[in-house]
């Protein structure tokens, strides 16, 4: 049992690294610092890799005794922090996809690749609204 304890532990410190690093990547993406970003990623893969290996050797110690109330409630404590970090990595995936959006949407416009699903719709000086004319019509010109 004091081998759960001690994993618990471990866990909970790996588990408090993890959230700091989450938002340390966080912070990279919001300043668009991708060095940063990218140099945290092998730190993340690791320590998500050792987190596993110590939940899955918790799951077989407790699955195998009877385990005490503390120790319970020990790994729900762990298990509610864990669940906090996946939703901090799904922020910073949000994050990311939005501003992949908002790039791609700004080289679309600048390359001029407009379609009608997709484009924007553009308002003359009357406030009416003008869809951007396909580049054939500069060709034609």
């Amino acid at each position: 049992m004091t081998a759960l304890r001690l994993q618990l532990t471990v866990a909970d410190q790996q588990c408090a690294k993890l959230r700091h690093l989450l938002e340390e990547e966080f912070e990279a993406l919001r300043n668009r610092n991708l060095d940063a970003f990218e140099s945290l990623q092998p730190v993340k893969a690791a320590l998500l890799a050792d987190l596993a290996t110590v939940v899955e050797e918790q799951c077989r110690q407790l699955a195998s005794v009877d385990a005490a109330p503390d120790v319970l409630t020990r790994w729900e404590g762990f298990r509610a922090a864990m669940l906090e970090c996946r939703d901090l990595h799904r922020r910073n995936e949000i994050l990311i996809l939005r501003k992949r959006d908002a790039i791609e949407s700004a080289l679309a416009t600048l390359v001029g690749g407009f379609d009608s699903v997709s484009s924007v719709d553009v308002y003359d000086r009357l406030g009416r609204t003008n869809r951007p004319r396909r580049r054939n019509a500069y060709a034609q010109a």
